[in-house]
């Protein structure tokens, strides 16, 4: 992978808190930041989609986007990725 070498800055008790954050994840500084940095890009190209999509197809209603978490459940206990839960009961 090619990589490109940049200058930060940033206030001194966030880099403090930067560089302890890393520490802790076990990484360096740069492959913390970079992570943090993929997870926002992957996040704005998220939000660029949906809105595009809205303006062609109309906002996801709740029911909609209620089906589509039960769906994303049914399909995660198949695969054994979560325990089951009971039921929400409605309001």
């Amino acid at each position: 992978m090619k990589v490109s070498k940049l200058s930060i800055s940033l206030p001194a008790e966030q880099a403090e808190e930067v560089r302890e954050m890393a520490r802790q994840a076990g990484m360096s500084v740069s492959a913390w930041v970079a992570e943090a940095c993929a997870a926002r890009l992957r996040s704005t190209h998220l939000r660029e989609f949906l809105d595009e999509w809205a303006a062609e197809n109309g906002v996801i209603t709740g029911e909609e986007l209620e089906q589509a978490r039960a769906e994303m459940e049914r399909a995660q206990e198949k695969a054994g990725l979560r325990p089951r839960r009971q039921a929400r009961r409605a309001g």
